[in-house]
């Protein structure tokens, strides 16, 4: 295989694997140096994405999945969209909820702190997500142009070496602008994480906000069962993108009314609650 993988596209990996980093550490800098918040949240935000995502959920996955009910949802782009949304939802506001009545229940009185949590938990994602996944795709390209590719693939037979091949393929042929959606697409994510946790927070935090909990919960399946039936039906890169944006800042929108309607009266519910 004669082909590189066009510069320009390896420019852009390096800016997503920029912006995979740029983005907790500078939200993470920023809510504490200009809001104050604690530093505490941000590395809860990190434990909680990982522990309810990445193990939790995965595991609840192989059971419901691999079962006869699973082979259905699977069969279908709706179902699969939507049970993939609603656990994505009920995982991840859950460790939310869990973090903010418990761990975290000694830093509610600075209410920058739910984005500081934010940052921690979306930039996690982030990082596992876009960072890792622009460290291969570097690697991969700087062996191809080097024509050092045979450094990975002459120990490898089968199945194991068609991935990577195919991988190869995908690096060589894929519109350098692709590789710049995957950063705006993380942009978006980490702000849908931060008005979630807004949302989440109160929902914690004040009496009578309950309800903020179950919101949380659906507004995140709505996004993620849009994304992944958009996604399978074949739409555009651009068309899911686009979607994802405008669902992202729906639902900053709603976090900032929910802000302005609680945070006033916060330390007052923070004294009566048990």
């Amino acid at each position: 295989m004669t082909d590189k993988v066009p510069s320009l596209s390896i420019l852009l990996m390096i800016l997503a694997l920029a912006v995979s980093v740029a983005l907790p550490v500078g939200l993470g800098i920023y809510y504490r140096k200009v809001k104050k918040a604690d530093v505490l949240p941000f590395f809860i935000g990190c434990a909680i994405m990982v522990l309810f995502a990445f193990i939790l959920e995965p595991i609840v996955h192989r059971v419901i999945l691999n079962s006869e009910t699973g082979k259905s949802i699977q069969g279908s782009v709706w179902l699969y969209g939507l049970y993939g949304g609603a656990m994505a939802g009920l995982f991840e506001e859950t460790g939310r909820f869990a973090a903010f009545k418990t761990i975290l229940r000694r830093n509610r009185e600075n209410d920058a702190n739910a984005l500081m949590y934010g940052a921690g938990h979306g930039g996690l994602e982030a990082l596992a997500v876009l960072g890792i996944a622009s460290v291969n795709n570097i690697l991969y390209s700087v062996l191809i142009n080097s024509g050092n590719m045979s450094l990975l693939t002459s120990a490898l037979t089968g199945e194991t070496l068609e991935q990577v091949e195919g991988a190869v393929r995908t690096l060589i042929t894929t519109p350098s602008w692709h590789f710049l959606m995957g950063s705006v697409e993380r942009i978006f994510a980490v702000i849908l994480q931060m008005s979630l946790s807004v949302l989440v927070w109160f929902a914690a935090k004040q009496r009578g906000r309950f309800i903020l909990y179950p919101a949380a919960i659906l507004l995140h399946a709505i996004t993620d069962a849009a994304t992944v039936v958009l996604s399978r039906s074949g739409a555009s890169l651009p068309v899911v993108e686009a979607v994802v944006a405008v669902l992202a800042a729906v639902i900053a929108l709603i976090a900032r009314k929910v802000w302005k309607d609680n945070a006033v009266s916060s330390h007052l519910s923070e004294e009566t609650e048990p």
